[in-house]
């Protein structure tokens, strides 16, 4: 029988990548680049994952792009667009909201397990 904690980590992981991928595109990025600062930071993600959320992120107007031909491959570039900027403010400010109801429950169900009301 499969494990559904696996699934439903996975899950939990999946809902925060755009808010993880446009956080780290402040600075431009390629998407290699990009792949391995998300690693650093123990959030994995496939390419085949990332490189479709970036085209439907630039589509969505979210983040700017262009192909840098140097060394030995073009590249493509990504870096959030004003609007890209303006939701990934909106997101953080939504985030910060989440986490701190959610540690609020987590820390009520802790004390209602300890006996203390």
């Amino acid at each position: 029988m499969v494990d559904p904690t696996e699934n439903l980590i996975s899950e939990l992981r999946r809902g925060t990548l755009v808010l993880s991928v446009l956080s780290q595109l402040q600075k431009q990025q390629y998407g290699y680049s990009l792949k391995e600062q998300l690693s650093i930071h123990n959030i994995e993600i496939d390419q085949g994952t990332l490189y479709p959320l970036l085209r439907r992120l630039e589509s969505q107007g979210l983040l700017d792009s262009e192909w840098v031909v140097s060394g030995s491959r073009p590249r493509r570039y990504y870096r959030l667009s004003d609007t890209g900027q303006e939701v990934l403010d909106t997101l953080s400010h939504e985030w910060q909201m989440m986490v701190e109801a959610i540690n609020h429950l987590l820390n009520e169900r802790e004390d209602n397990t300890n006996g203390t009301d």
